[in-house]
């Protein structure tokens, strides 16, 4: 079993230097040993879901764009991305490349359309970029609450985490829904609440950061464990003061 690790300190910036041994790792409650670590850059595939609906127009959808066109030249060159539209449907408006120029004619040429069935959205989302090879990860920015999803916020929840996907939802506006912080908790994400589209680039920026640096551990379930069904829970911890560990919460064991 692999899990990508975030660690960052208390003013939110990554943690680097840590070793195998300061780690822990807990299935089940029951601590397995580290076989394998690695501590670094890693390849990365990234999607980028924006909710194009007609409430972000007084959000500022084009000042949007602008941002999540300035996060994607911070990125590294060896780094694929593709960028997503949530309207009264999801589109996918630049496969998955590494070349940016697709997504940012996409992002050039973005307009505000339909509602926001944000749960459907989002686990369509997670499903584009969740074949994809090595680490992969998952922007969501919206304005608002779910409109008109077939999916219900538990059903989102209980299908994400059985992904491998990183979930970094962005609120934009007054207030952040709740299942923004979820997502984020049981992916190993991390959730922010955007007042301004002026403050989005900041956001972003420390979005980038921390995927450019991260831990991979990786272990082979104890024997007990290995005999358990179903959902099986990991918790990561680090023997350091002060410091904030975020990786996926489990998985799923067929």
């Amino acid at each position: 079993m692999e899990v990508y690790a975030t660690v960052t300190d208390a003013r939110g910036e990554p943690v680097v230097g840590l070793t195998r041994d300061e780690f822990q790792i807990q299935e089940d409650g029951e601590r397995q040993d580290i076989r394998t670590f690695s501590a670094g850059e890693f390849p990365l595939a990234l999607a980028v879901a924006i909710d194009r609906s007609f409430s972000m127009s007084r959000v500022g959808l084009a000042g949007v764009a602008s941002a999540v066109r300035g996060f994607l030249t911070a990125l590294r060159l060896e780094d694929e991305v593709m960028v997503l539209a949530i309207g009264s449907q999801i589109e996918v408006l630049a496969p998955l490349a590494r070349e940016r120029a697709p997504a940012f004619a996409a992002l050039d040429h973005l307009e505000p359309w339909g509602t926001t069935p944000l749960y459907d959205a989002t686990w369509s989302a997670v499903a584009a970029i969740d074949p994809a090879s090595g680490r992969r990860a998952l922007i969501l920015l919206s304005d608002g609450t779910d409109r008109y999803s077939e999916t219900t916020a538990v059903q989102l929840l209980e299908r994400v985490r059985a992904k491998d996907v990183l979930i970094y939802p962005i609120s934009l506006g007054r207030s952040r829904p709740p299942i923004f912080a979820e997502l984020a908790t049981v992916t190993g994400g991390r959730s922010f609440q955007v007042g301004a589209v002026a403050a989005l680039p900041s956001t972003l920026s420390t979005i980038a950061k921390e995927l450019r640096f991260q831990y991979l551990l990786g272990y082979v379930p104890t024997t007990a464990a290995s005999e358990r069904r179903g959902w099986r829970s990991i918790h990561v911890t680090v023997n350091r003061p002060n410091v904030r560990v975020r990786a996926r919460d489990g998985y799923v064991l067929p």
